[in-house]
């Protein structure tokens, strides 16, 4: 279960349609690679990970493997289609995210681990900015 977003991200947000996040996600992706922001980017990958993750179908949904002459014929057949996240759910996903990043980032602090912390958390200001 993912954590709650901070109320604050949802009601200044502009994105209502899932469509215009994953695209402002795509656009600050490619522009992080261009600039060769090596946080920018391992953040936003992260992130469509995330999303990608939650999308995917339970196993349990899925049909049971069976004998061969039961099997679906042609490709794609047997496939099952992903679940569609609405832009909250995108936004709680990402909150999840910015949330384990900054817990990594003080993990890390704590360790005597300064160079890595900062960069978690310049990954979590990068999430923070695209959901805001």
């Amino acid at each position: 279960m993912t954590e709650e977003l901070d109320p604050d991200i949802r009601e200044v947000s502009p994105v209502s349609r899932p469509e215009e996040l994953r695209a402002r996600t795509g656009d600050a992706l490619r522009q992080a690679m261009r600039e060769r922001d090596r946080d920018a980017v391992t953040a936003l990958r992260g992130l469509s990970a995330r999303w990608a993750n939650a999308e995917a179908v339970p196993v349990d949904v899925l049909p049971p493997a069976g004998a061969l002459e039961g099997a679906a014929i042609g490709v794609g057949a047997a496939d099952a289609s992903r679940r569609e996240l609405d832009a909250a759910e995108l936004l709680d996903l990402a909150q999840a995210e910015i949330d384990e990043h900054e817990r990594a980032a003080a993990e890390r602090e704590a360790l005597g681990r300064a160079e890595d912390a900062a960069s978690l958390r310049r990954q979590a200001e990068v999430i923070r900015a695209l959901v805001q």
